[in-house]
């Protein structure tokens, strides 16, 4: 065998070692090239479908919007239906069928009608009257510890939806997680979400909000019309005079303690401070469940541009979906379809597309815009965007897709807090005596 210094410098079939190295990077060159290519065919198939899923849409308006939701379907953020039935039936759901038409917004032909693929459920129970209270248990009128029924009120709305839910098993479906919505419109049921409509409703304890999450519970509005231990409210028409200035330390607490759950924050109903704190604390996306915009209509209930244009993917992602409420749309009798579509729209213009979506307020309102007057009518809202050019994917997006981006994202941070070792929050409130 030759000396290793002394082998030829060519091998027998006359290629140089430069020369194979050389033709080894062509090769790979041609691989990544033809990858590239397939990638990019990929995508322009993609864009294609979409283009051609543009074209093939109906030229009427109303057939066209009637095919998009019949793929995607509408997520509602609020119904009061429970609250409903506490007040017309006391809880009774053998006294009325939601197969047939209720005296309310909302049954199940005009939930099908309307392309409902589902929606949250509110568990709403009013504040308690603080000051009156207070002042005649406790003689303290700020530290919200006078006792009420609020909780029991709240376990028997929650108990009151999931018997409901079971009872019309064939068209509700519980969902706890985002697969179990994805699970629901697969088999064409209506995903059944539950909300807690307001801090109050905690009986000022975590632990509470840990059952409410076990039952099922997966928002919570960190406020109703009252200020509570946790956060100040935004009022109703007018904003009310701050207590906490935003959020009180122990609410600071409670909103790690969601992110920590999975359970998405809330911020209707929330005063301004009380909101940039929250999405400034919050380590996941927030939600408003039933809000409007306040440059369309100026109310306390509705959210300003200053809040819209904090709102990003990459930073502070989050969802405004559109409340139906007269009262918040517009002035006394100007409250019809169009009018909401200019709420939509401006969201749309100030935080994103991506941004925006439906929270109706049925059976918790006491004026419906003309042309939203039940669930039947979703489509009502959607044929008039069409008309005013946004996309089919744009439509799915505002349907439920957006939401459904909040939802996940939640889910995500939670289990990257729990797979860290985040455990429970034990803080008690501060100004309790029994403990």
């Amino acid at each position: 065998m030759a000396e290793p210094e002394r082998q030829p410098l060519l091998n027998q079939n006359g290629s140089t070692h430069d020369q194979t190295h050389l033709e080894y990077q062509a090769s790979a060159r041609r691989k990544f090239l033809g990858s590239t290519t397939v990638v990019f065919f990929l995508i322009l198939a993609v864009v294609s479908i979409f283009g051609w899923h543009e074209r093939t849409l109906p030229n009427d308006p109303v057939k066209a919007v009637d095919m998009i939701l019949g793929r995607t379907g509408v997520i509602d953020g609020h119904i009061d239906l429970p609250w409903a039935v506490r007040a017309l039936y006391r809880y009774n759901i053998s006294a009325f069928d939601l197969e047939k038409p209720t005296s309310g917004h909302v049954d199940i032909p005009r939930l099908r009608k309307g392309h409902t693929a589902g929606f949250f459920w509110s568990a709403y129970v009013p504040c308690p009257d603080w000051p009156d209270l207070q002042m005649q248990e406790t003689k303290d009128p700020d530290d919200f510890t006078a006792p009420n029924w609020r909780v029991r009120d709240t376990l028997e709305q929650i108990d009151d939806i999931r018997e409901l839910i079971a009872k019309y098993w064939d068209t509700f479906r519980l969902a706890t997680t985002s697969n179990d919505v994805d699970a629901s419109m697969y088999e064409g049921r209506i995903a059944s979400l539950i909300g807690v409509e307001g801090g109050h409703q905690l009986g000022n304890s975590l632990g509470v909000l840990r059952i409410y999450y076990a039952l099922g519970v997966r928002y919570m509005t960190l406020t109703h019309m009252c200020h509570n231990a946790f956060a100040d409210s935004g009022g109703y028409i007018e904003p009310l005079p701050p207590r906490h200035r935003g959020l009180s330390e122990f609410g600071r607490t409670l909103i790690h303690e969601m992110n920590r759950l999975g359970m998405i924050i809330d911020l209707s109903h929330t005063s301004d401070d009380t909101a940039v704190q929250a999405i400034i604390e919050s380590k996941a996306p927030v939600m408003w469940s039933h809000s409007s915009a306040r440059s369309v209509w100026n109310v306390a209930r509705n959210v300003p541009d200053s809040l819209l244009a904090m709102l990003s993917e990459a930073k502070h992602d989050a969802i405004v979906m559109v409340n139906f409420s007269a009262d918040f749309i517009a002035g006394e009798g100007d409250a019809t379809v169009e009018a909401v579509a200019d709420h939509v729209e401006h969201i749309a213009k100030v935080a994103g597309k991506r941004h925006v979506g439906i929270g109706s307020d049925f059976d918790g309102i006491e004026k419906t815009p003309v042309g939203l007057e039940d669930t039947s009518k979703y489509p009502n809202l959607f044929v008039e965007l069409y008309k005013r050019g946004w996309t089919s994917n744009e439509l799915q997006d505002l349907a439920s897709r957006n939401f459904l981006r909040i939802f996940r994202k939640v889910e995500q941070v939670a289990a990257s807090i729990q797979e860290k070792g985040g455990i429970p929050s034990m803080d008690i409130y501060p100004a309790r005596k029994d403990l």
